[in-house]
């Protein structure tokens, strides 16, 4: 879709902290992130929801939001994973895939990293994909 921020950022046309890219599936850092590597997991294909997938697609989908989980464990040592995909403000779909430490609100607040934290994130999560 043309005017799609996320079909843009899949194109290279907007910037992004990208972490995992395969054929299908894209993940980046979340720019308004509600915790330190706060990553989104989207399909490179446009669809409005996630349940919009063919059924073996939401299938690989959810292996690549997995394999960004598992990543996430090894990188920052969270106390838990967080997975939301209501999809209200970006009309593409993605899974939201948050570490948490120890937090108890349902939803975090909206935290500031700088460029420097962000790309550490970056660097500290691609180790932990392709080991």
């Amino acid at each position: 879709m043309q005017n799609c921020i996320f079909c843009q950022i899949v194109k290279g046309k907007i910037p992004s902290y990208k972490v995992y890219e395969d054929v299908n599936f894209f993940a980046f850092l979340d720019i308004k992130p509600r915790a330190y590597g706060h990553t989104l997991v989207i399909p490179k294909k446009h669809y409005r929801w996630v349940y919009d997938l063919e059924q073996e697609d939401f299938k690989k989908y959810w292996g690549v939001v997995l394999k960004i989980t598992k990543a996430l464990q090894k990188a920052l040592n969270p106390t838990f994973i967080t997975y939301v995909t209501h999809g209200l403000e970006i009309e593409h779909a993605h899974i939201h895939v948050v570490p948490r430490k120890n937090e108890t609100a349902f939803v975090p607040e909206i935290k500031s990293f700088s460029k420097e934290e962000m790309e550490e994130a970056v660097k500290r999560i691609k180790i932990e994909i392709t080991k």
